[in-house]
């Protein structure tokens, strides 16, 4: 099975590197299966496989998805500093399929999307300081927003089959959380919900009531997707370095969990942010991008060094 899983997946890239437009277009919207995705697969055979040996519904076999190897190794965050940027507006060339701004940049789309994307900017804005999935911030529901406490709930998310969508609980128990806010976007959620009551005042009975907070101005929920391709949009017309938005674990959610390791917050803290099981996995994938980190590191023990020689001296 893994290795038609990897047939196919050489497939697909054959046939969307093809010069032919029809060959490119059958593979439109397809992906390879990732190794995250093969890790899984391989996860839920060997827990089906096992419960059937314990059941006795099959007997004296091995669990051969014990035995089966898979790619696991996730590709890590690359921050966009300046030499890279100049390399990308030169070239094109872009250094990672994963790609982190840097805080300069985070605040230059942030302002963009303020002035040109009005309707999407609060969005942005909650998912670029408390790094929420886009499908979670698609999916947040109203009564779960808390101005006054500055804290939203987490329980549900708008996730994309195809091209249809459809609400269900975050992907993990680890997905349901409190999250909480700081005044500046408090103030933005604030202002983003007294124009959503005046788009509502003016469509009526049109209005339907779908108990979410974020809402397209005609009130329906918005399309994962759709966000998707608003947000590269409004990176293209900034001129900004591209990072990917889809499912964040990409791109505003790691900027999101970058800043915050940089800031000095204990990563205990960010992974309950995050929504990750465990701190390792916060752990691997961000802090090994935060340099800064590694510099103040640096300095602090050159300089309990330098004080003790001193002493000596």
């Amino acid at each position: 099975m893994f290795a038609a899983i990897e047939q196919r997946g050489a497939e697909i890239r054959t046939a969307k590197s093809s010069p032919d437009a029809d060959v490119r277009a059958s593979v439109h919207r397809v992906r390879p299966c990732g190794p995250s995705t093969r890790q899984r697969i391989r996860a839920a055979l060997r827990k089906a496989i096992n419960d059937a040996l314990a059941e006795e519904l099959i007997v004296g076999v091995t669990n051969p998805a014990t035995l089966v190897r898979t790619p696991a190794d996730r590709p890590l965050p690359i921050v966009w500093e300046p030499e890279r940027v100049e390399r990308w507006k030169t070239t094109g060339e872009v250094p990672g399929p994963i790609m982190v701004w840097t805080e300069q940049l985070l605040v230059r789309f942030l302002d963009h999307a303020a002035e040109h994307d009005p309707d999407l900017y609060p969005l942005f804005h909650l998912m670029a300081y408390r790094g929420p999935r886009r499908g979670e911030a698609c999916g947040l529901r109203d009564a779960e927003v808390r101005l006054g406490r500055r804290e939203v709930t987490i329980n549900n998310q708008i996730a994309v089959h195809g091209h249809t969508i459809r609400q269900k609980p975050p992907k993990s128990r680890a997905g349901n959380r409190d999250v909480t806010f700081d005044a500046d976007t408090a103030a933005v959620l604030t202002a983003y919900r007294a124009r959503r009551a005046a788009q509502r005042l003016a469509a009526g009975p049109a209005w339907p009531d779908t108990g979410l907070f974020f809402v397209r101005p005609n009130g329906h929920p918005w399309h994962p997707n759709l966000v998707t391709q608003r947000f590269l949009k409004v990176v293209r017309r900034a001129g900004l370095p591209p990072i990917r938005l889809h499912d964040l674990r990409h791109d505003l959610r790691h900027g999101a969990a970058t800043i915050a390791l940089a800031a000095g917050i204990d990563i205990k803290v960010v992974s309950d942010q995050l929504g990750h099981t465990t701190t390792t996995l916060t752990r691997d994938t961000y802090q090994s991008v935060t340099k800064d980190l590694h510099r103040k590191a640096a300095d602090a023990v050159a300089e309990r060094i330098r004080s003790r020689r001193g002493e000596a001296l």
